[in-house]
């Protein structure tokens, strides 16, 4: 019997009502403290696992994972591109002819990366072909001079398909009547979007038609590489320039945009850390609804241990206390999470709809929504961190309960 007496006991004191109603108060300030703070945590860290998701998946489904570019131009990439794809990380090859210029039409001007691309090889590099709204890659012909643009770059031009552009190179032009920037009319064939700031940068035309246009003969600017673990990018293209030797160049996606993936991870952590803290502040407040308790149960503390209650029995019913106070808020905090974690991006989307307003424009962000990625570890993680320390706050009101003295206090009951 006296085994099972702190749980008994330590359950009873939570489902009891008190005649201290303060103590009341604080018991469930602190529960509702640890239910916010395990909620709003395992909320903030799916958002930001949905922003690492996004970034994976949309922004380098786009961006190569690596580049390999010859010094000398290269002519012979077909056979370069096989040899490549031999290597076990690479799973795709792809050509490209990258061109910085500026689109003008009607008095507007953007600038933007045009990359020429042979439209049957695209696939096996970029999502590119999955995100159009309007045409598609295969009417980016040869000598047709077709162009496909990105949905806000269209958007701030002012065109849609069918519509003529002209695109000023940086490159000039010497003629009888003096220098003049090299430019070329293209006609709008498609439009495509993939919800990030790449819709207001990036444009894509036939390959052979900016290697006319950069007057590069037979040669492509180099190979986009795809591989199958984008975080071995770095050493898989040392691996490759260190194969094929001092002739050729490798450019990861690390450079373009590994300050922007490190960033997301950095705040994943300081807020994953910031929050916790709040877990922890609404964990010690267990401390002060114990402490209350205590000094509130002395003379039931004193018949405990009259009847042969130990010391470390009394600690128990103060921990099973605090601990039971701890998971109903943990748990309750739980499936608040969980479900605001599966819903928040249905939700936003609701708030944006009904109000009319964006919180996200890709213009200015990298994605024009708000993603929610539910990691199950994550929720682990925090449970447990949560739990350690609900049972540390527990400790030194237990501890003080199994000091006391039962003749000091029957003496004046």
């Amino acid at each position: 019997m006296l085994d099972r007496l702190p749980f008994l006991i330590g359950l009873r004191y939570v489902r009891a009502k008190r005649r201290n109603h303060f103590i009341s108060f604080i018991s469930l300030t602190s529960m509702l403290g640890l239910m916010l703070g395990v909620a709003v945590l395992i909320l903030v860290l799916s958002v930001m696992n949905g922003f690492d998701h996004e970034l994976r998946t949309r922004i380098l489904g786009m961006v190569p994972h690596t580049k390999v570019e010859s010094r000398t131009g290269m002519v012979e990439w077909e056979a370069l591109a096989e040899r490549l794809m031999e290597r076990e990380r690479v799973i795709g090859a792809a050509p490209y002819v990258e061109q910085q210029g500026m689109f003008s039409v009607g008095g507007r001007n953007e600038g933007a990366m045009v990359n020429g691309i042979h439209p049957e090889w695209e696939d096996r590099v970029s999502i590119i072909g999955r995100h159009m709204q309007q045409g598609g890659l295969d009417d980016l012909q040869p000598g047709e001079w077709n162009i496909v643009l990105g949905s806000i770059l269209a958007r701030r031009l002012g065109v849609g398909v069918g519509d003529t552009v002209t695109l000023l190179v940086p490159e000039a032009s010497i003629t009888p009547a003096g220098v003049f920037p090299r430019l070329k009319r293209f006609t709008v064939s498609g439009v495509f979007s993939v919800g990030a700031d790449l819709d207001a940068a990036l444009a894509y035309a036939n390959i052979e038609d900016m290697q006319t246009l950069a007057r590069l003969g037979d040669a492509v600017g180099g190979l986009r590489l795809e591989l199958d673990d984008l975080f071995q990018a770095a050493a898989e293209t040392r691996s490759i320039i260190n194969e094929l030797g001092p002739g050729y160049r490798g450019i990861d996606w690390t450079f373009s945009h590994g300050n922007l993936f490190q960033a997301i991870q950095m705040e994943k952590r300081m807020i994953a850390l910031l929050l916790t803290v709040i877990i922890a502040v609404a964990a010690f407040n267990i401390v002060s609804t114990l402490v209350m308790v205590v000094t509130d149960k002395h003379a039931d503390i004193a018949i405990l241990r009259t009847i042969g209650a130990t010391p470390r029995s009394i600690m128990g019913i103060f921990i099973v206390q605090g601990l039971a106070i701890g998971v109903i808020g943990i748990l309750v905090g739980v499936a608040l999470g969980v479900l605001l974690a599966l819903t928040i991006s249905d939700i936003i989307d609701g708030v944006e709809s009904l109000f009319g307003i964006q919180f996200l424009d890709a213009g200015v962000y990298f994605i024009s929504n708000l993603p929610s990625r539910l990691d199950w570890a994550d929720v682990r993680d925090i449970v447990a961190a949560a739990l350690g320390l609900t049972f540390l706050s527990t400790l030194y009101p237990a501890w003080r309960a199994a000091k006391v003295q039962p003749a000091e206090v029957l003496r004046y009951e």
